[in-house]
């Protein structure tokens, strides 16, 4: 599970050796510049006109051979050809050879179409952002939906579990990284995701009893504060038995949607939040003290768990509305 980031910022100075921001030789010549910044070498790219679109760039490289199969197999070669500006992370054919054997050969079939669509949206994200500005962000929203990570660590950048490891290859359309391994989206929905973590068992049985579990597997999206086994348990006894009784399954849903806020609100937005919104109607408040978020008077202990249809976010009390 990923930690509170507080940062909304990360400097460009942290953007160094590791990460080579460089064009593509094949989208047209370019020459690199270096300069000394508080001791830091950073690398830019003195970028000509681009030549080529972001398919043609990935073909004439030579490196990205299962990437452009995985395109033309998800029908998205128009789409990466198109007008509109994208920037995209890209894997190598070395990333995706780390895959488990076959899983490569299984994606690329018709039956599996829309999860390797998915996939392969999850690695484009809409505009063209540079590594300059990349490096700046905590996070981005992708076209498949969902936010990908973005850090900076001892020299080197990351996007979710992959190491960024050439930047700006300038295309007609818009921008590619070169990424070191496959980034997969999250592919269970708030509920499922919940049940795989074994820490919300009591959740999930107040979810079933108060009859939401097919309200929080829907299309969403929904942010979940939600309390582990361990803040139910701090409950006087005998609460959480008699709030599970079908009498007063109103009392429980009134509970349950004070932990739910409509849409999805990462922790870098909630943090510049006051209030929120939810489900029940009633605002829950925030506020950001000591190093903590507090949502009422639960603490925030971990962050953006990702679900197909929303993002969790753990906290060690029950709120009560």
């Amino acid at each position: 599970m990923k930690k509170l980031r507080f940062a909304l910022s990360i400097g460009l100075l942290v953007f160094t050796a590791g990460v080579t921001a460089e064009a593509g030789n094949k989208c047209k010549g370019t020459a690199t510049t270096s300069r000394t910044v508080h001791h830091h070498v950073l690398t830019t790219a003195v970028v000509k006109p681009a030549a080529m679109d972001i398919v043609d760039t990935a073909v004439s490289a030579g490196s990205f051979k299962t990437l452009v199969a995985a395109v033309k197999a998800a029908d998205l070669v128009g789409t990466l050809k198109g007008a509109e500006p994208f920037t995209v992370f890209a894997p190598t054919d070395e990333a995706f050879a780390k895959l488990p054997p076959g899983t490569v050969a299984s994606l690329l079939k018709p039956e599996n179409k829309a999860k390797l669509q998915a996939i392969l949206a999850y690695h484009v994200v809409p505009g063209k952002v540079m590594a300059a500005d990349v490096v700046k962000i905590t996070g981005a929203v992708s076209v498949q939906g969902q936010q990908i990570d973005i850090a900076v660590k001892d020299g080197k950048v990351t996007v979710d579990s992959a190491n960024v490891v050439k930047t700006d290859i300038v295309c007609t359309n818009g921008v590619i990284h070169v990424i070191d391994s496959v980034i997969l989206p999250a592919d269970k929905d708030i509920v499922d995701t919940a049940v795989a973590a074994g820490s919300f068992k009591t959740l999930a049985a107040a979810v079933k009893a108060a009859g939401l579990i097919d309200t929080l597997k829907g299309e969403g999206p929904f942010t979940v504060f939600a309390p582990t086994d361990e803040a139910f348990a701090k409950l006087p006894a005998g609460t959480v038995e008699s709030l599970l009784l079908p009498e007063n399954k109103e009392k429980l849903v009134a509970i349950l949607t004070y932990h739910v806020v409509a849409g999805k609100v990462l922790a870098t937005d909630a943090v510049q939040l006051k209030s929120a919104k939810t489900v029940n109607g009633k605002d829950v408040m925030i506020k950001v003290a000591d190093k903590s978020v507090m949502v009422d008077a639960a603490k925030v202990v971990a962050t953006d768990i990702e679900a197909s249809n929303g993002v969790i976010h753990v906290i060690d009390s029950v709120l009560l509305p």
